[in-house]
Parts: C-alpha cells; structure tokens; sequence
C-alpha cells in the first residue's frame, strides 16, 4: 500500500469512527441531542449564482457563486465568495470539487478556511497539487490532503457516502469535470452543477437510466439553470456545457414519469447556478417556476427526507 492509499484508508477509517484524522470529533455530529429520530441529510447553499455574479447588480439582487455544505462538515465546491454564508464556527471537514473554474475553486480560499482534505477529479490533479502549494507558501498554512477520484469513486465520511460522477462541461481539452451523488441513509440526493443535463454514463451509475431494469431511484434533486426560461434559454449558445430551466423540468417529468425518482411528499427540485444576465430575480424566478421546481437562494437551508 502506498502512502496516498495509506492516507485515504486512514481518513475513511476515522470518519467512519466519527473522528478527525487527528482523533478529534468531526463537526456536526451530535445526533444524542436529535430528537428526530430521522435527522436526514442537512445542506445549506452558501451560493447560487454563476460566474458572472460580481456584488450585487443594478437591480439590488446578489448571488454568491454556487456552493453547499452537507451537515455541516461536507462542502461541495468553494470559494471566497461563499466565506459569510457558512455558520459560526463551523470548520468543515474536507471539500468535493467539481471542477476548476473560478467561480468554483479557490486553493487559497481553503487553505485559509484550515480544510484538510479536498477530492477532485485524478485530471487536474497534478495542477490542483501545484496551486495548493502556491496558496500554502503564499499564507504561511498548511494545504490539504488531496485525493484523486476517478469516476464511479466512493468515498464514505461517517453516515454519507458520496459518488463521483462525469459531468457534461468543459473547462479544457484534458479536465473532466464532476457531478455527485450524495447518500445519507435512504436518501439519495443528486448535485448537479455545471452540467449541460445529466450524462448517460452518470445516469447509469446513479440507476436513474430509463434502460436500466435494476432502478435505484433518487429522492433529491438539487441541478444547474444557468440558462434562462422558455425556448430562449434552450437556444443560448452555453447548451453544450450548461442546463436551462426547460432541461431541468424534462428530466424531472421523465424521471417521474418511469420512477427514478421518489421524493418525500412536498419536497422540491432545487434550482441554483443562475447567471445574473441569463436569469430574472429571485422574485420572478418564485413566481414564474413549474412545480416542483423551486429556485434556490444564497443561505437556504433544506433538509432532504425520504
């Protein structure tokens, strides 16, 4: 066993024990003081925006870029932007990357938040080692432990297991970019940001295929709607590498429709990674989306059942 095979036993052996890799507890694990007995999967979008989402704009509205943290401990992408969204004290306990863009990924920003360990796609693994260790020289931290993952990868942090898998958008010739699925129990909960629509292969990883006999259906959704509403989002030129609101409500009518998806009563398909030039305000967005899309909204909190 190689020391990075070595690392990777050891951070799963103490996540399953409920520990840190230093033997501390892990932030969010307080269940004894629950009195759900079905907690669920807890998850707070500390941004919703797209990359063009600069301070508020003329029309008083502001989106952070796109992030979430799962229970408190769990962030899915990162940046500075998402700094004043995270709850006191909270110290996460490592990070899952889509991809690099900007709006997604900041080495710095991490290691300034004192995150361990992050997981990326083995693509850019090699460039995302290099701009750890610039931002460590650069503040005097340390960088985290990085863990390469190669699709279909499952990595299990204590009560969640997330699965990496291939997303349909283009940062270069050689990254591949990620989407993931994140179970707690019997939720099963697919992030979807940036993709243009869900991938085949990460369909039949998932069991959501309306080929595959053997149906393992999520119960959440949370996807990207860059893009606007209507046919004029569908003709924007970002279709190969981005979803509209249109993408998303067919992909929910069909996943409903055979079976893939079986939500708890009432639960809605969170919308987020809107652009700011692409997209109305929250208002509108409240007004105007087919059920049961809701637009997500930076500091919403949700809590996924099944």
């Amino acid at each position: 066993m190689d020391r990075r095979d070595f690392l990777r036993t050891l951070g799963v052996a103490a996540a399953v024990a409920g520990t840190g890799l230093g033997g501390t507890p892990l932030p969010g694990r307080t269940k004894e003081k629950d009195p759900d007995p079905d907690p669920g999967l807890h998850l707070r979008f500390l941004g919703t925006g797209a990359a063009d989402w600069h301070g508020p704009d003329a029309r008083g509205e502001h989106r952070r870029f796109s992030s979430v943290l799962l229970d408190g401990r769990i962030l899915i992408d990162y940046t500075p932007s998402n700094a004043d969204m995270l709850p006191g004290g909270c110290k996460p306990e490592c990070v899952f990357y889509t991809h690099s863009h900007g709006d997604h990924y900041n080495p710095r920003a991490l290691v300034e938040l004192g995150v361990p360990v992050a997981y990326l796609n083995w693509s850019w693994f090699d460039r995302a080692r290099g701009n750890f260790a610039d931002a460590s020289a650069q503040t005097g931290l340390p960088a985290p432990v990085l863990f390469p993952l190669q699709i279909a990868d499952k990595t299990v942090l204590g009560d969640i297991t997330i699965t990496a898998l291939p997303a349909n958008h283009a940062v270069n010739l050689t990254e591949q970019t990620m989407i993931y699925l994140i179970e707690k129990g019997p939720v099963r909960l697919l992030y979807a940001t940036d993709t243009g629509g869900i991938p085949a292969l990460a369909a039949r990883l998932v069991g959501i295929d309306s080929h595959d006999r053997e149906a393992r259906p999520i119960t959440g959704l949370i996807m990207e709607a860059t893009m606007g509403m209507g046919d004029e989002g569908d003709e924007d030129f970002r279709l190969f590498t981005h979803s509209s609101v249109n993408t998303v409500r067919h992909t929910v009518n069909m996943l409903l429709k055979h079976k893939r998806y079986r939500p708890q009563e009432g639960q809605p398909v969170y919308v987020t990674h809107f652009a700011r030039t692409l997209q109305p305000v929250q208002a509108v967005l409240d007004a105007t989306l087919p059920a049961p899309l809701k637009a997500a909204y930076d500091g919403l909190e949700v809590v996924f059942r099944a």
